[in-house]
């Protein structure tokens, strides 16, 4: 049973318990001598109240600051739980062996595990093997260590700052870097775990990840990933946290080729294929963002602990230039504003100087006189509009100035008659922790830098808020499961029949066809379905068929069907399909590829010769329904085609809703037989879809 005990961030039974809360801690490496590492970590043990019992260990010492220092674990008066190996990398091997040895339980590693001229199998590759060997919990190796601040415990070799608190926010990152820059610059942050991850020789993102969930705390867990190396633990986590509503906030880098090489360079992780975290964090319902600035600002939004209301945004400002900004931003990062209703605008309009307008957003700063009531009116007449989600005040804060206290005790009076997220959005993007905003933020009022970031977390968490529960896909056809797993394990590609059968039998609208191998199959085609007919080689091995000029399009007479095969049967071969041609309708494809870390991931997007030009494509984890399948198809660039544009009837969206999600359980029943598989294009017209070309390639 995972529970807090006794309120200092202890989690019962759970497995990081020896390394993230020990009883007792070793300090291999201590050292007296200033602005080292051995120096540091004393530093950073001692600094909170914590219950663990801390020692060092170094045997040129007999005593360091006034603490006994011990010449080994051996000579400790006790079994310590964790030990932290302060050491250079050529000694790592040994230390980790020796605290192995004296039956520690869980060991920090700050080193890089990285020798000159070392030999196979690398030294990073021998203490993982040591360590899992052992059944020993490690932190690192190259990071930074951790601070439980729950706890009162800072393991690292660089003294953190003594302003930090504890509070809701868990923070786990791969980069020492970024650990540093938040834990150690942003005075707002309330942090309950902040782990420095590093190489994950014995103890992964998802483990710490499935620790900061069983605590009571936990309101919000940001991550900075360059991998994940436990992709199954990492699935069940991220399920746990959707499970107990509690937001996951991703940074994910590594998400272009060369970023990815880097990844490889600085800790061994590989990057792995972007599109697949894309499918995961959306099935998982993770708030995925591509900047440090997103990354904070939606942890500091989280950690207010207040769910958004339904509607839009309402915000204020003391400045019409500023306003218009915040009303340019919000357009491109399509945040709708609350429409005020009569009674809000009448309240406002009964409070602002002349010449204000009663909208929203609203610049409320008019002559300055009574502004403290009218600033609090105003943002109470918004907040308690019904169909505000949540309140923005965008001003600047610094400290000592009057009017910055001014706000800060108006959002404070606010946020104590309102249920809805009341937060401060700065104009200019800036760490913001002066003491005014580090104390609005400790009373529960958000602080967010920079409007434009802050808009994007909002978009972001109305996302979050609008998704609801998924409904379950619908199961495959009786039988089809079975009948094609059995075809696609022979490992021989699919032609494209095969491939269009396939589809039919799951309930996928194909066009009718027949394959052809000479003139006289040609004809008892042209009699058995209506033209105009497409003609398309069908030689094995011709993937790529526009490619060699294999395709013919708006066949209307027998005698062009018949000079259409000769020229292709003398060309390519004789093998060919015939096909009614396809009204005309929206291009898409669909697709499937294999990820080796996630399975089968799933691919909707642009179709036709535009598949590859526009890039405009969505990725889901198989399957999902046809709620979901309409989700992922209002997300893309091209669907405002789907309703139909300069006389254009709109597509019919709930048949291609239906079309996506089975090609979902399609993907979900045979992905794993599958290396590859195309769709395109797939025609999306008033009378539903159909997909006129399909490419199979079995996994070999």
């Amino acid at each position: 049973m995972n529970q807090l005990l006794g309120g200092r961030g202890i989690v019962a039974e759970h497995r990081l318990a020896p390394l993230l809360t020990p009883k007792s801690v070793a300090l291999v490496g201590a050292s007296p001598k200033p602005g080292s590492v051995g120096r540091g970590m004393i530093a950073s043990a001692i600094m909170g109240e914590t219950p663990a019992r801390i020692h060092l260990v170094n045997p040129n010492y007999p005593e360091i600051a006034g603490r006994p220092c011990y010449a080994s674990l051996a000579d400790l008066p006790e079994t310590v739980d964790m030990a932290v190996l302060g050491v250079a990398n050529a000694r790592l091997e040994a230390a980790l062996a020796d605290a192995i040895k004296a039956g520690v339980r869980a060991a920090t590693i700050f080193a890089s595990g990285y020798l000159e001229n070392d030999g196979a199998p690398k030294l990073t590759a021998r203490l993982s093997a040591l360590a899992k060997e052992a059944g020993i919990a490690v932190c690192g190796g190259n990071c930074m260590g951790f601070y439980n601040l729950e706890y009162g415990l800072r393991i690292c070799g660089f003294p953190p700052p003594d302003w930090m608190r504890a509070g809701g926010i868990a923070f786990i990152t791969h980069s020492g870097s970024a650990f540093s820059a938040l834990c150690h610059n942003d005075k707002r942050l309330g942090i309950n775990l902040a782990v420095s991850a590093g190489q994950e020789l014995a103890t992964n993102v998802a483990d710490y990840l499935d620790y900061v969930l069983s605590l009571e705390s936990t309101k919000v867990v940001g991550l900075f990933l360059e991998t994940v190396r436990d992709p199954e633990g990492f699935t069940a986590a991220l399920g746990k946290a959707q499970a107990k509503n509690i937001p996951v906030v991703a940074l994910k880098v590594g998400r272009t080729a060369a970023s990815a090489a880097l990844a490889v360079s600085h800790s061994g992780a590989l990057a792995g294929n972007h599109a697949a975290y894309e499918a995961l964090f959306d099935r998982y319902n993770v708030i995925a963002v591509d900047t440090m600035d997103d990354l904070t600002n939606a942890l500091h939004f989280y950690a207010g602990g207040r769910e958004l209301a339904p509607g839009g945004i309402a915000t204020m400002h003391d400045s019409g230039g500023f306003r218009e900004l915040a009303m340019d931003l919000a357009v491109e990062r399509r945040v709708p504003f609350a429409k005020i209703n009569a009674e809000t605008t009448a309240k406002l309009a009964a409070r602002l100087d002349y010449g204000l307008e009663p909208i929203n957003p609203l610049d409320a700063w008019g002559t300055g006189n009574d502004w403290e009531g009218i600033f609090q009116d105003c943002m109470q007449a918004l907040i308690d509009d019904p169909d505000t989600a949540l309140a923005a005040l965008c001003v600047e804060t610094r400290d000592g100035y009057a009017l910055t206290e001014g706000y800060g005790e108006m959002l404070r009076a606010i946020r104590a008659a309102t249920s809805k997220p009341v937060i401060l959005a700065t104009n200019i993007a800036s760490n913001s922790s002066d003491d005014v905003a580090v104390r609005l933020a400790h009373d529960g009022v958000p602080v967010l830098s920079g409007v434009a970031s802050m808009l994007t977390v909002v978009r972001k968490a109305m996302d979050r808020r609008d998704r609801g529960t998924p409904k379950a896909a619908t199961s495959a056809p009786k039988g089809a499961r079975e009948k094609w797993r059995a075809r696609l394990e022979h490992g021989t590609t699919l032609d494209e029949a095969e491939s269009l059968a396939l589809l039919g039998e799951y309930g996928i609208s194909v066009m009718a066809h027949d394959i052809v191998e000479n003139e006289a199959e040609l004809l008892m085609a042209a009699r058995a379905l209506l033209s105009p007919w497409a003609l398309k080689t069908a030689m094995p091995g011709l993937f790529h068929k526009s490619d060699v000029g294999g395709v013919k399009l708006g066949i209307a007479t027998v005698e062009a069907l018949v000079a259409a095969y000769a020229d292709l049967k003398s060309r390519l071969g004789p093998r060919a399909l015939v096909v009614i041609m396809a009204d005309k309708g929206v291009e898409l494809s669909f697709g499937i590829t294999r990820d080796p870390q996630f399975g089968a991931i799933v691919r909707v997007g642009a179709g036709g010769v535009l598949i590859e030009l526009l890039k405009d494509c969505r990725f889901a984890l198989p399957p999902f329904s046809s709620d979901e399948a309409l989700r992922h198809l209002n997300a893309l660039a091209l669907r405002p085609l789907l309703d139909g544009i300069r006389g254009a009837p709109p597509a019919d969206l709930e048949n291609l809703s239906q079309a996506l999600s089975r090609f979902s359980i399609l993907a979900a029943d045979l992905g794993d037989l599958i290396a590859e598989m195309d769709v395109n294009p797939l025609i999306a017209g008033p009378h539903g879809c159909v997909a006129l070309d399909a490419l199979i390639v079995p996994r070999s």
